[in-house]
């Protein structure tokens, strides 16, 4: 083993050798140190080592013979279990709170039982400890360990069982790897916990089991309660018990209280005092009401026989009839007045009429003359044929004449033409 690290060996059986290199990188995952004559596993390839021109194995892996092969029956075992399902998390039951009998199952005169026992005394003295003595190694370990897991399921007397060993190597630990025990434990029907070598070691036990603990003495305190924390929790609790009653006592008291109160108001004496007293002021209160409405309603009819006074007929029969007298003398008045003025007016209308009348043109001699057949009124002395019949109204009475002759009133400028 020089400085690089690297190791240098020779393989050999008993008819030969060969050399053999394994470089630092690798022999850094072997578990163990090689050492001359012991018997090894070993995982390699062929290589030429030039400068001598040798052939030499190159080994990625090294094992011990024994531990590889136990190694591998483990994996196989455990896989083919793991496969079945008996590993399976919710076949797990659950410890007892309280266990009253603990089953040991270990050997009688290792120190795995007497670490258990000490944790058990310690931590809850009050639990009873069945000893079931098997061997824990060996060639009877495998039947014996078996048998007390059949004779403890038998007897139903242990509520969780403990299946505990100290440490060892993994030959010594090799009966807790066996079929027959791991099938042992899962037909129990209590809850096993295992407390197999130290915390690196692992057993198909382990994996089988309800519950595992690094130690037989983590066994031990997985299984019971601490005896002292259970102390104080049952201290505190009591407490907290002792002052949910005080509690419960003093609301009990108060509503004993409230109930006397209750009571005593409730009393038929004490009910008819509060009623007398009640009905008087009851009383005193309808006759203020029964005064104050009076009051309101004498007010209220005051002002209906006011608001009915001044709307009585008789009083607006009076105002009416003093009306009607005021508007007739109006009436009169205007009246006359009218009566004055139109007079006035139509005397002077008649004697603007007289003025411009035809009769009284006639009352200074001129008459109306109108065809008689007719009626047409003539004013021309042309519009007239002699022997024609005219009727003329005078400022007195009418006539009817013929014409006889007629002459036309302009004067003629031509004495000739007139004799003509």
């Amino acid at each position: 083993r020089p400085s690089s690290g690297h190791w240098y060996f020779s393989l050999k059986d008993r008819d030969a050798q060969v050399r053999c290199a394994m470089l630092r990188q690798k022999n850094l995952a072997v578990r163990f140190v090689p050492e001359n004559g012991q018997h090894v596993l070993a995982r390699a390839r062929v290589g030429l080592y030039e400068p001598r021109g040798e052939y030499q194995l190159v080994v990625e892996h090294l094992e011990e013979a024994g531990l590889g092969a136990l190694q591998r029956e483990f994996e196989a075992l455990k896989n083919r279990l793991g496969a079945e399902g008996l590993f399976a998390a919710e076949l797990k039951r659950e410890l007892p709170a309280f266990p009253a009998r603990i089953g040991v199952i270990t050997s009688p005169t290792g120190a795995a039982l007497r670490d258990v026992l000490h944790i058990l005394r310690r931590r809850f003295p009050l639990t009873d400890v069945r000893i079931y003595a098997t061997a824990v190694q060996g060639a009877a370990a495998v039947p014996e360990i078996v048998a007390a897991l059949n004779l403890a399921a038998q007897r139903r007397d242990c509520d969780v069982l403990i299946l505990a060993r100290g440490g060892g190597s993994l030959e010594d630990l090799w009966a807790f790897n066996d079929e027959k025990v791991a099938r042992a434990i899962r037909a129990c029907p209590m809850p096993v916990v295992t407390g197999i070598g130290h915390e690196v070691d692992f057993t198909i036990a382990d994996f089988v089991a309800d519950l595992r603990a690094p130690t037989p003495s983590g066994a031990a305190e997985l299984v019971v309660p601490d005896a002292n924390e259970w102390r104080i929790s049952l201290r505190q609790t009591t407490a907290r018990l002792t002052r949910a009653v005080q509690r419960a006592l003093r609301g009990d008291a108060d509503r004993l209280l409230n109930l006397r109160r209750r009571l005593a108001l409730a009393d038929p004496a004490q009910r008819v005092r509060a009623g007398a007293q009640r009905l008087d002021e009851l009383q005193q209160r309808m006759a203020l009401a029964a005064t104050a409405r009076i009051a309101a309603r004498r007010a209220q009819l005051a002002r209906l026989e006011s608001r009915l006074h001044r709307a009585s007929p008789g009083a607006r029969v009076q105002a009416m009839k003093l009306r009607e007298v005021t508007l007739s003398l109006r009436l009169r008045q205007v009246m006359q007045a009218q009566i004055t003025a139109r007079l006035q007016r139509l005397r002077v209308a008649q004697r603007t009429l007289h003025a411009v009348s035809p009769l009284a043109t006639l009352d200074r001699g001129f008459a109306i003359v109108t065809d008689a057949v007719s009626g047409a009124l003539r004013t021309d002395v042309a519009d007239l044929q002699r022997g024609a019949l005219v009727r003329a109204r005078l400022a007195r009475g009418v006539f009817t004449a013929r014409v006889v002759d007629k002459q036309d009133d302009a004067p003629s400028p031509d004495p000739a033409a007139a004799t003509a």
